[in-house]
């Protein structure tokens, strides 16, 4: 039984089969780092961001080196996942060349694309549309928080409002959307989490990816660790507020993920981040003994 909706099995019933992502790197920066809204970025992001490529490689070799290797016998069908920094930040005429050229191969039957909702305009949304006619599209959002006070000082870079209206411009455009979240951030509250979750609740979203907060070498969240202003969370506490998340977001939303990977050579704290296994096993438990289901306390 599964308790809470998976995203493998969603995808699988969605497409009829195992469906995997291709994760790519389309050499974006962020408007958070250039400077045109700050030049820190938030304050946990390392200057890799939140890929795994080194931007090495064209995004059709990518794309190609993924379905050429191991991974891609793993499944007959996949979707392009646009994920390090800002994946719409650019000029019109290079996003559409980028995009483009990532769709390379008849078993690539989506685009997902990670981004900021400052960098959603009606431009941006036109685009996206004329991909909908072949391809499944997806647009993930950085939410981490709907308290603007611990956004602020995250250095997040936008207010709650501009989140709002790009999940409804999206909407109207019928764009999946998916939302991350972070648990562990500095200043938070129990009533903070309880707040984004009833906020989310207010969305129409697809989806959801729910984050710990863990420190990375080079960031300011590292500096403030070192000078004793931060502490990490426990694999304790971040259980307890992921199922807390779990038992009241609405049912219908699928869960993308429950944890956060952090680079092995860039992880500061929290040495239990490494170990994804604690965070999959240990919600199932908890869940399993308590007979808890996603949304059996959403209101």
């Amino acid at each position: 039984m599964e308790r809470y909706r998976h995203l493998n099995t969603y995808l699988k019933e969605k497409f009829g089969e195992r469906t995997l992502k291709i994760p790519v790197d389309g050499g974006f920066t962020c408007p958070n780092r250039d400077g045109k809204v700050s030049s820190g970025g938030c304050i946990f992001c390392s200057s890799r961001g939140s890929g795994e490529h080194l931007k090495l490689k064209s995004i059709p070799e990518q794309v190609k080196e993924h379905l050429e290797s191991y991974r891609g016998e793993r499944a007959n069908k996949f979707i392009v996942y646009f994920q390090n920094f800002t994946n719409t930040y650019d000029t019109i005429r290079n996003l559409k060349e980028k995009y483009d050229s990532s769709i390379i191969d008849e078993r690539i039957v989506g685009i997902d694309i990670a981004t900021r909702p400052d960098c959603i305009n009606p431009e941006v949304i036109e685009l996206l549309k004329t991909y909908k006619n072949k391809l499944d599209v997806t647009v993930e959002l950085g939410l981490q928080t709907a308290n603007d006070d611990i956004a602020k000082l995250i250095n997040r870079g936008y207010e709650l409002n501009t989140f709002t209206k790009a999940v409804t411009m999206l909407n109207e455009a019928g764009i999946n959307v998916v939302v991350h979240i972070m648990i562990g951030l500095p200043n938070e509250t129990q009533k903070d989490i309880e707040e984004t979750v009833k906020y989310i609740n207010t969305l129409n979203i697809s989806g959801i990816k729910i984050h710990s907060t863990y420190i990375v070498k080079g960031t300011l969240l590292e500096k403030w660790y070192k000078e004793g202003k931060y502490e990490p969370i426990t694999l304790d506490y971040y259980l307890e507020n992921l199922l807390y998340v779990i038992t009241h977001i609405n049912k219908n939303i699928i869960i993308h993920r429950i944890t956060g990977d952090a680079p092995k050579d860039l992880l500061v704290a929290p040495d239990w981040n490494l170990h994804k296994k604690w965070v999959l096993n240990g919600l199932d438990k908890i869940m399993n003994e308590k007979d808890l289901v996603q949304g059996c306390y959403y209101k």
